[in-house]
């Protein structure tokens, strides 16, 4: 058994209406994703898309690229540039509706393959909890995607706290995925806005949810962070260091890398000793195989990049499975 737990579907009518209800916002909000990643690689991922068009949005397409890899099951969620961060809050609570009922649909015309994540609008807090309770008890989806901030709401915002509480009542994945950098301009050109951008990203965004207690206070939160958890698992010692001489850094309980072995984390890491220092730093029991499916940031092959890290067998079969399993085995079900 093989589980990705890190793939996407592109929704391409949920696009044209966003565009559609908001034009002037769509313009700016894609103005903004082309300061962010020049024209290098806005070209480049132009026609990486439309090459792998089909595997985004046709089921059948789909499995036979999983049949291909030897992957088993994937779960899949949204890709990111449907999160809509700059929606003013009727659009973004239709928005994260929409994209709920549309992944169902696709997971649902292979639902022994196939599992789903919803999404819900960071932006506007208020909103989120009927929008997790759309995702998981309306459409029947096993968690949430969420990005690393959206406008002004960090993952330490308090006014998240009803979401963080949801969430764990409902025992469902919270899937972190950045989607753009605050970084801006500085990453405009060799691909840094993905090379850099994303796991700084990570770094950051799981730091907010460390250093501000979310995990103390939320005991029982399912995270999963993409692309290994960025640059925060490599140099946790800094975080450590900080937490133990600078007050301003002791909001929570314990060292940070403590926290490491409460999140779990992909393998979409790209080198093998990288994997195994992710293994060593979070716990064999915390790490899934991801793929970014189909993208090409992704491993073509993830079930080999596992294997190449050289762990004890029984880890590795952990990664491709048994730790996905586990952490989907108690949560509530529509």
């Amino acid at each position: 058994m093989s589980i990705d737990v890190h793939a996407h579907v592109l929704l391409p009518s949920l696009q044209a209406e966003v565009e559609r209800r908001a034009p002037e916002a769509f313009k700016v909000a894609g103005e903004l994703e082309a300061r962010r990643n020049g024209p290098q690689s806005l070209a480049a991922s132009g026609r990486m898309i439309g090459e792998r068009f089909p595997r985004l949005t046709d089921v059948n397409a789909r499995l036979a690229a999983m049949d291909a890899q030897g992957v088993d099951h994937q779960w899949v969620s949204a890709s990111p540039n449907h999160f809509y961060p700059w929606a003013e809050e009727g659009l973004a609570v239709w928005t994260a509706s929409e994209a709920n009922r549309l992944v169902a649909e696709h997971v649902a015309q292979a639902p022994e393959r196939l599992t789903g994540l919803g999404l819900v609008p960071l932006q506007h807090p208020s909103r989120i909890v009927e929008c997790v309770d759309d995702a998981i008890l309306g459409r029947g989806l096993a968690g949430i995607e969420i990005s690393s901030f959206a406008g002004d709401v960090e993952l330490s915002d308090e006014r998240l706290e009803p979401f963080w509480s949801r969430v764990e009542e409902l025992g469902v994945v919270v899937f972190l995925h950045p989607f753009g950098c605050s970084l801006d301009e500085r990453l405009d050109r060799y691909y840094l806005s993905n090379t850099v951008g994303q796991p700084a990203e990570n770094a950051v965004a799981l730091s907010h949810l460390i250093f501000s207690g979310v995990l103390d206070r939320h005991p029982g939160l399912k995270i999963l962070a993409a692309h290994g958890g960025g640059y925060l698992p490599m140099a946790i010692g800094r975080s450590d260091h900080a937490w133990r001489v600078r007050p301003e850094a002791h909001g929570c309980s314990e060292e940070p890398s403590s926290y490491l072995r409460r999140i779990w984390f992909d393998t979409v890491v790209h080198d093998p000793s990288a994997l195994r220092r992710l293994v060593d730093v979070a716990g064999p029991s915390q790490v899934l195989m991801g793929s970014d499916f189909p993208f090409d940031m992704g491993p073509e092959d993830p079930i080999a990049e596992v294997r190449a890290a050289g762990l004890p067998a029984e880890v590795t079969e952990r990664i491709l499975s048994g730790n996905a399993q586990a952490l989907l085995a108690e949560r509530v079900r529509a």
